[in-house]
């Protein structure tokens, strides 16, 4: 190994990005990932020639230059697809976005009218402080609606009750898909409007790759390879060398790299312990302070096909615990190997080492059958196989004590310039694929000579550099694009 090298910490979309971006300079670098495949939250698992993924990954952005590198790297493999996703509710599906008469048939005459008196007492009424989540969207859609459409999913997911979650992520995760907009797009769809206008909540195809997200990264892998980078798996970073002023090197699995420039999209708190010598106690006490919520997927073959027509299912029922439904055959027929079957992924949101988290894969496959045989969704007699895998650290958690410390990680780095983060885990930013991979392109081009503030991309402000194919206005679109991560509301002591 020769001095000067880069390295680049995680083959997920943030790190293969940045490899891909130098490559395309005739520059090469070199991957450590602690896994055994790469596509990290975006990895495609397989089992038995079915394919699923970790969640599913719409293909879909506003950024131009992201765009670009999907199709350099998949071509005609990146397909087009429709999308149908709906809420599951008391044994009726739900379309979302909202469809009118749909609603109206599946609630019934008495219900919707709760919902619309719910509804116009909210307005006339609003309570106040408007401090949390559940008060925020109550005030805006009525109790009834919090309840049917936000409350049980969104608990799930974070396991933090709403009453507990700030109202300012509210007013920023539902940004601009409000009940008179639901309204108007179940009359009158998109009808005349751009790409750019579309809320990204209400797009109705997207672009995917026919074997699964997975096809992206490891065609990526391929193509940076075969231009003299490397990856390396099964290389968890145990040490990064430090002095005053740089990084000088980075130890994974037992061996030393000598770095130049290193590229980090491992998650903040180990990368911050990870430091040798050991940091100032207080960066160590901040990086303790950044938490994150775990997940897992539970693939079952269905021996029937056609189950239903939606790519992913949203399930608001108490009974369950299961969240989400992904149907990969609507992802790409070429994801399961036998027509007349359907592979469903089943998710879960959970805390490592709790109950869900601890349980064994068989139980956790009966239970993913019990929960379809509730919800009338599945004979589980008709579930002929399973596969399960766990997912660390998929969300970083927003709680109270987020922002101070990454306060705190953001100063100390600051006098690392040659150490850059990227990614939703190495920003602890919960974000979509496309800001990952804008994230690691501006890093590449830092480190080719550019000036760019990584932290300033996903925020309204004027960001770009003179005479670059990046615009504020993409900018700008990108960040409006971006799912939020819920806060703890602070109500002192």
């Amino acid at each position: 190994m020769t001095p000067g090298e880069i390295v680049i910490i995680g083959a997920g979309p943030a790190g293969l990005t940045a490899a891909y971006e130098l490559a395309k300079a005739g520059v090469t670098s070199t991957v450590l990932e602690k896994d055994g495949v790469v596509g990290g939250l975006a990895r495609t698992a397989t089992h038995n020639g079915y394919r699923f993924d970790i969640g599913g990954h719409r293909f879909f952005t506003k950024v131009t230059i992201v765009e670009q590198m999907w199709r350099e790297v998949l071509g005609p493999d990146l397909i087009r697809r429709s999308r149908l996703s709906r809420i599951y509710y008391r044994g009726k599906f739900f379309y979302y976005p909202l469809r009118a008469f749909n609603a109206l048939f599946n609630l019934g005459i008495w219900e919707t009218l709760r919902c619309v008196s719910s509804y116009g007492r909210a307005r006339l009424f609003p309570q106040k402080p408007e401090d949390d989540f559940a008060t925020w969207v109550i005030n805006r859609f009525g109790r009834r609606l919090f309840e049917i459409f936000f409350k049980t999913y969104t608990e799930k997911v974070w396991g933090i009750p709403c009453t507990e979650i700030q109202a300012e992520w509210a007013a920023q995760r539902i940004k601009g898909l409000s009940l008179t907009s639901a309204i108007k797009n179940a009359l009158f769809g998109e009808l005349g409007k751009t790409k750019e206008q579309v809320i990204k909540t209400l797009i109705d195809e997207f672009d995917y790759p026919r074997h699964g997200p997975g096809m992206m990264w490891t065609r990526t892998q391929e193509l940076i390879e075969a231009k003299g980078s490397r990856v390396v798996f099964h290389a968890p970073v145990e040490r990064i060398y430090w002095r005053e002023g740089r990084v000088e090197a980075v130890e994974a699995g037992g061996r030393i790299y000598p770095a130049r420039h290193v590229v980090s999209s491992m998650p903040v708190r180990e990368l911050v312990e990870a430091l040798t010598p050991r940091p100032p106690e207080a960066l160590l006490h901040a990086a303790g302070d950044l938490h994150y919520r775990d997940f897992l997927t539970v693939a079952l073959v269905v021996r029937k096909r056609d189950l239903f027509p939606d790519n992913w299912i949203y399930v608001h029922d108490k009974q369950v615990q299961l969240g989400r439904i992904q149907n990969f055959n609507n992802w790409s027929p070429e994801m399961v190997p036998d027509p007349a079957t359907t592979c469903l992924g089943l998710e879960y949101f959970c805390f490592e080492g709790d109950g869900l988290w601890s349980s064994t894969d068989a139980r956790l496959i009966e239970q993913g059958k019990r929960e379809l045989g509730l919800l009338g969704l599945v004979d589980p007699a008709d579930v002929i196989d399973g596969a399960v895998v766990r997912m660390q650290k998929a969300y970083p958690v927003y709680d109270g004590g987020y922002e101070a410390a990454m306060d705190k990680v953001r100063e100390f780095l600051g006098h690392l310039p040659n150490l850059q983060l990227t990614g939703r885990n190495g920003m602890h930013r919960y974000n979509n694929q496309d800001h990952s991979m804008l994230t690691a392109i501006l890093a590449a081009r830092n480190i080719l000579g550019g000036r760019y503030d990584l932290w300033k991309v996903n925020v309204e402000q004027e960001y770009h550099e003179e005479g670059g194919e990046i615009t504020p206005d993409q900018l700008q679109l990108l960040e409006q694009s971006q799912p939020l991560v819920p806060k703890i509301v602070d109500r002192g002591s």
